[in-house]
């Protein structure tokens, strides 16, 4: 294991997998901790913008590793989780807006995100040879 691939990679990715580790911490923490507090509401408001950032940081993560490639070669199969992450962070955010019985169902999307976009694309990078987070854990 040698973290020499990440730290060499373009600062997109770098800010992009440092919000995804961030981000499935503080989503681990949110679903252990008591809701309807004020650390919760505190910790929801930081893991909406960090998961923003991974759902923006992913578009380009792509033509960073491969400069130059034209738009329609951006995007893999894996970049599904961008519009998925997108979507749910949207429509959390609504049922949290409209409030009363909606605000119970918040955590719906948002544990979406979590399990697709954080644990689901994050075993892929690991575990899908090239990529970077693969070459991290097992060389390359």
């Amino acid at each position: 294991m040698t973290l020499e691939p990440l730290l060499s990679a373009p600062w997109v990715i770098q800010v992009h997998v440092a919000g995804a580790m961030l981000g499935l911490l503080l989503g681990v923490l949110q679903f252990l901790a008591p809701k309807g507090t004020l650390p919760h509401k505190t910790i929801g408001v930081f893991w909406i913008v960090i998961l923003s950032t991974v759902a923006v940081t992913s578009i380009f993560v792509r033509p960073s590793i491969k400069p130059g490639l034209p738009f329609f070669q951006w995007f893999s199969f894996i970049h599904i989780f961008t519009v998925i992450t997108f979507y749910g962070l949207a429509q959390g955010m609504l049922f949290l807006v409209r409030g009363g019985k909606n605000l119970k169902m918040h955590s719906r999307p948002f544990l979406g995100i979590f399990i697709g976009g954080l644990i689901v694309a994050g075993i892929l990078a690991f575990a899908l040879p090239g990529r970077i987070m693969h070459k991290v854990v097992f060389g390359g």
